[in-house]
């Protein structure tokens, strides 16, 4: 205490505690590289206070806007896994890795982006071009949208997921939908849990150790 001139242990009985000042909160590396035009909204909180978030425009973004690449590390292993988003993979030096993004601070805001769950609603196409991801607009985003990504045609070969196209734009009366085959799932052939692309067994951790 600078007033008693003493060491203490704890706070001074006679002219009481410090005053803490706290730090400025600093945003992520992810959230810090959002483009000015985009915003991220809090569509749900779980458990633990987490937060499932979206990216949305805020102003018309056109058609063939690229963004990216995408930014992660690179490894054999997804260390955080998200069935809100997407699982992306890329060819380094004749090998084929994962681009894991465990926290906000390895990755940028390209992380929250979350996938399309059907034509109507994807916005963006993924895609690989020499070693790195990007993402690009399939049609005119109008302000409060939500961008929703899923694989381009031969990304979705090289996931082995299935691929999802958007309508081209056309003034001819679209024929009625043909009904498509449901996409058989990827199977652990030892604990038998289920995933959607190849490449989230390929990153499976089985706990099953009784069966080979």
């Amino acid at each position: 205490c600078e007033d008693c001139g003493k060491s203490l242990i704890g706070e001074c009985k006679l002219h009481g505690p410090l005053i803490k000042a706290k730090d400025r909160v600093i945003p992520s590396r992810a959230r810090l590289t959002l483009p000015h035009y985009l915003t991220l909204r809090v569509l749900e909180l779980r458990a633990g206070n987490q937060q499932i978030l979206g990216v949305f425009a805020k102003k018309v973004i056109q058609k063939r806007t690229q963004f990216g690449p995408y930014v992660g590390q690179l490894s054999t292993k997804l260390t955080r896994y998200d069935e809100s988003r997407l699982v992306l993979q890329v060819l380094k030096d004749g090998g084929k890795y994962f681009l894991d993004t465990p926290n906000e601070d390895c990755g940028n805001w390209m992380m929250f982006v979350r996938l399309a769950r059907n034509q109507e609603e994807q916005t963006l196409v993924a895609y690989q071009h020499c070693g790195e991801v990007y993402f690009t607009t399939v049609k005119p985003i109008e302000p409060h949208t939500e961008l929703k990504v899923w694989y381009a045609a031969d990304y979705a070969k090289f996931m082995e997921a299935s691929a999802v196209f958007i309508k081209e734009e056309t003034d001819v009366c679209p024929l009625p939908p043909v009904a498509k085959e449901p996409v058989d799932p990827w199977i652990c052939s030892s604990c038998r849990s289920a995933f959607a692309t190849f490449a989230l067994l390929e990153s499976h951790q089985c706990i099953n150790k009784d069966r080979v």
